[in-house]
């Protein structure tokens, strides 16, 4: 299943890759200007995601979740832990129901197509990787990011070997098919929400090409029914 999802996934990224030459990190006034009603809202979904990690062993980790992923979520003895609301268009309702100011977010805003919760362990690194589908664009906003001794995020997401230390409500929105890894420096939980938007301003017909593929994902999310 691993294979044909690698050769599925670079097949993909090589058809948009060949049409779309945009950087690595975007500016979301232009590609996404509801990020703002996000980062506005960052300590009402502080306090929700709060909430949730006080039974953070009922929160599955990724790769529980797609397989696919164990080499990047399973790699160490760290976890990676997603709560997912919402997946390539499917909302998760009972897990909506759970964050309900996320939620009424996430639901007033089409372009978002997934929305996730991310608790990265202490000292958890996630691998150089890239991701599978150039047709969304990935919005993090940080929500509970431990510091270090000397008072800055001890987190760091590296993109396309540029290095991000972003601290509670701050964010930003760039393309995860290139390569990023991250790392927890610190002895908390990280929390950020991870949102998939949909890239705009392609053409027609990577445009037709992209809904194809995220219905036909949503339909294997109905089939999966991730909790």
């Amino acid at each position: 299943m691993s294979m044909l999802y690698n050769l599925g996934t670079g097949l993909i990224r090589r058809v948009y890759d060949s049409r779309i030459s945009d950087p690595s990190v975007l500016d979301p006034a232009t590609r996404f200007p509801e990020a703002q009603r996000f980062v506005e809202a960052w300590p009402v979904l502080r306090a929700e995601a709060l909430r949730l990690s006080e039974d953070i062993g009922n929160i599955p980790r990724f790769h529980e979740l797609m397989a696919e992923q164990a080499d990047i979520s399973a790699n160490d003895q760290r976890d990676w832990r997603m709560f997912v609301l919402k997946a390539y268009g499917v909302p998760i309702a009972p897990n909506m129901a759970r964050c309900p100011a996320l939620a009424e977010l996430v639901q007033s805003v089409p372009d978002v197509l997934s929305a996730s919760l991310s608790f990265l362990a202490p000292h958890k690194h996630i691998p150089r990787h890239r991701g599978p589908f150039r047709g969304v664009l990935r919005f993090y906003l940080g929500l509970s990011v431990p510091v270090d001794i000397a008072g800055q995020p001890a987190t760091v997401l590296k993109i396309d070997d540029t290095e991000y230390r972003l601290a509670n409500g701050e964010s930003l929105l760039w393309d995860d098919t290139f390569a990023h890894e991250v790392w927890n420096h610190s002895e908390s939980p990280r929390i950020a929400l991870l949102l998939d938007v949909r890239r705009r301003g392609m053409p027609i017909d990577l445009a037709l090409l992209s809904r194809l593929i995220v219905g036909a994902v949503g339909l294997t999310v109905r089939i999966r029914k991730p909790v």
